[in-house]
C-alpha cells in the first residue's frame, strides 16, 4: 500500500530546528528555478505577522524558510508538490546588548541538509528576504 507521506520532501540533517512543527505565514514559487518554498515562523513570529502587515518582527521571533525542488503531483493534473528539499534558512530575532534588534541566521543545503557558511552582503539580502515577507491572507 503507497504511503500519503511524501519522504523526499521531509527534512533531515542537522538542523537546530523542524519548521514543520511550527505554523506557515506564507509560501510561494520560483518556476524559473522549479522550486517551491514555505516560510514558516515560531508562534511569536506568526502572530506578529498576522497582525501587522510592516515593520520589524519582535524579539522571539523565529521564521524558517524551506525551499524544495518542485515535481509534478501525479494524483492533480496540473499540480506541483515538493521534491528533494533544497535549503533551510532560519532567522532568529533577539535584543542585543545596547538595544536594537538583532539577527541571527543559519543556512543548510543539500539533501541531508548540512550547515552552509554565508557571510557578507549575502547573509544580509537573505535575512532582508525573509523578514520582509508577510502573511498570506488565510480565509
Amino acid at each position: 500500500m503507497p504511503s500519503d507521506l511524501n519522504a523526499p520532501a521531509t527534512l533531515s540533517g542537522d538542523i537546530p530546528v523542524n519548521p514543520l512543527d511550527w505554523s506557515v505565514i506564507t509560501c510561494g514559487t520560483n518556476p524559473q528555478a522549479a522550486t517551491m518554498s514555505t516560510l514558516f515562523g515560531n508562534d511569536t513570529a506568526v502572530r506578529y505577522a498576522r497582525t501587522h502587515p510592516y515593520g520589524p518582527y519582535p524579539a522571539g521571533s523565529m521564521l524558517s524558510l524551506v525551499t524544495w525542488h518542485r515535481q509534478e503531483d501525479n494524483h492533480w493534473f496540473g499540480a506541483q508538490m515538493p521534491a528533494k528539499t533544497k535549503s533551510l534558512e532560519v532567522v532568529a530575532v533577539s535584543v542585543s546588548e545596547n538595544g536594537p534588534l538583532s539577527y541571527a541566521y543559519d543556512d543548510y543545503e543539500g539533501s541531508p541538509l548540512k550547515a552552509v557558511k554565508t557571510t557578507g552582503s549575502r547573509k544580509d539580502e537573505r535575512i532582508a528576504y525573509i523578514l520582509s515577507q508577510r502573511a498570506a491572507v488565510m480565509p
